[in-house]
């Protein structure tokens, strides 16, 4: 007669999804008695917080990734797309391969880690037409949309158009983390690749980081925030603070005071919402993400737990929710595995205890700010601390050492601007085209 098993369902492999994982392979080594499977719409784990750099082209972008399947040897992996979840049938629907087909996945123990989805919020043109520095691709579209817009800039017709100025002007949308890093590294890679193009000059380059509140980076506090925009107001990047985009069309980026940047390019930085999957889910939610206690547990649904973006995580701390950040969804993951082992033998489940260690910020030309257990720092250390506490997060030494190699050789040669293909039926269209910007 057959053992029955354990099954746990781990949907999603961002930090929250494949920490979960690892922890359990690692308790579980030879266990029998309990069968995990983790399921993503990728077979790769992106390491995120460089996807600025990839963007600029400081890293190659296989460097930043790794194989889920070497990561993972015991635990099963399925690449699909999660279609439906039933808790009623304890069973989730998962669609893969090029006929899009369905399976059903039974689980005793299912962990939701769906991380989040870029929100537009509705404003005309963004969906359309804006970029987006939330995946690999992200990273990897923009880089090219700078290359191809460097490249239809450098002609006589752009000139004779008057359209060098749209086409070398970003607008990026968000003084957050990933705004201003994004910014940061697309100016200096389009700055540094202006000695090629010998008919460009610094002069038709114009940068604009666009931000709702009195400053920008708030969660590092007034003193970095400040530094900050001295930092990029000295590059030549513009920031304009306490104005929102209000929309994008052939005429550029749209704010909400009136005024149009003719601008060709915008990324959006600037929202995100649970993935829209939760909202078919019976359960208690709050702004959209998913209402657990401090062990991690979906109130009244047995079995049920939530992590990382998609959970509102309570902070006995700060009494209000854990903030949806890679180091905290990491350590939930990794405390999440030992709770769902813990129930499965019949013991009581551990709360979530986590406060921020720091946050740090690359702001370009080898500058960053920081704040780690509650001190500031600001400038070449703060932005070799950035470097090195990261490149430690990496997962696996093959890719440290590749991603330590990229960033040796990034300060003995120039940036690369190959172009992979031409990106330029994604731009912004110009008065009286019709093409699309591609998302």
């Amino acid at each position: 007669m057959s053992q029955v098993r354990t099954r746990v369902l781990v949907l999603g492999g961002g930090f929250g999804g494949l920490y979960t994982a690892l922890e359990l392979e690692r308790r579980l080594r030879d266990d029998s008695d309990v069968e995990v499977t983790l399921v993503n719409r990728e077979n790769f784990f992106a390491f995120t917080p460089m996807l600025h750099e990839v963007a600029a082209s400081d890293l190659d972008m296989a460097h930043i990734v790794n194989p889920v399947r070497k990561l993972l040897r015991r635990v099963r992996f399925f690449l699909g797309e999660v279609s439906g979840i039933d808790l009623a049938a304890k069973t989730v629907v998962v669609s893969h391969g090029s006929d899009h087909h369905t399976h059903e996945l039974p689980y005793d123990h299912l962990i939701l880690g769906l991380g989040s989805t870029t929100n537009f919020f509705g404003l005309p043109g963004l969906a359309e037409r804006a970029l987006t520095m939330k995946s690999l691709s992200d990273a990897a579209t923009l880089r090219g949309r700078l290359i191809d817009h460097l490249e239809e800039a450098a002609t006589e017709c752009a000139a004779a158009s008057c359209q060098r100025g749209p086409l070398l002007t970003c607008v990026v949308a968000g003084g957050g983390f990933a705004g201003v890093e994004t910014i940061a590294g697309v100016n200096d890679f389009i700055l540094e690749s202006l000695r090629y193009y010998p008919s460009l000059g610094a002069e038709h380059v114009r940068m604009v980081l666009v931000h709702s509140g009195p400053r920008i980076l708030p969660e590092l506090g007034e003193k970095l925030g400040r530094y900050a925009e001295r930092q990029l107001a000295r590059r030549g990047i513009e920031i304009r603070l306490g104005v929102h985009v209000s929309g994008c069309s052939d005429a550029g980026v749209h704010l909400d005071d009136g005024s149009t940047i003719p601008a060709k390019m915008l990324v959006w930085t600037a929202g995100t919402a649970p993935h829209p999957l939760l909202d078919t889910l019976p359960v208690e939610r709050e702004r959209g993400r998913i209402v657990v206690d401090e062990r991690l547990r979906v109130p009244g649904v047995p079995g049920v737990w939530a992590i990382g973006d998609c959970a509102l995580v309570p902070d006995r701390k700060t009494g209000g929710a854990c903030p949806p950040t890679a180091q905290h969804a990491l350590r939930q993951g990794r405390l999440l595995a030992r709770n769902v082992l813990a129930v499965i033998a019949g013991k009581e489940p551990e709360p979530f205890r986590f406060a921020t260690l720091g946050q740090l910020a690359a702001i370009g030309r080898r500058t960053g700010v920081a704040n780690v257990f509650g001190v500031n720092f600001s400038g070449f250390f703060a932005w070799w601390l950035w470097r090195t506490i990261y490149l430690s997060k990496l997962p696996r030494a093959e890719k440290k050492l590749r991603v330590a190699l990229d960033w040796t050789l990034d300060l003995l040669f120039s940036k690369d601007i190959v172009q992979l293909g031409s990106l330029s039926h994604r731009s912004i269209p110009s008065p009286g085209s019709h093409a699309e910007v591609a998302r």
